[in-house]
């Protein structure tokens, strides 16, 4: 009895590690479509004398400095962070959704 109690545990616990496992990779591949949507249109011919006129642009870039001061990349996110991810994570879903 206790053998198949300790097997039904170790079932479900593996169960919850693989949902969490597959949710994990799946945040990521969202990030990574992201990220590789967003180089794609830097390069883009209608925006590219834009970005290079931005990234000439010292007022933007301390600016742009001063917002990504308040991001984090560790473990404990603040609130402000966590908003962002998610915004990055329901973006990179629509557009994996939209380009698949």
């Amino acid at each position: 009895m206790r053998i198949f109690l300790v097997l039904l545990l170790s079932i479900f616990f593996s169960t919850k590690v693989a949902n969490a496992q597959y949710t994990s990779q799946k945040d990521a591949m969202y990030i990574a479509t992201l990220k590789a949507v967003v180089n794609y249109k830097i390069n883009d011919e209608e925006n590219l004398s834009d970005i290079e006129d931005l990234r000439q642009n010292l007022r933007f870039n301390q600016r742009l400095q001063k917002m990504l001061d308040k991001l984090k990349n560790t473990r404990t996110k603040n609130s402000t962070n966590k908003k962002v991810y998610n915004i990055l994570l329901k973006a990179g879903e629509e557009i994996y959704k939209e380009l698949d």
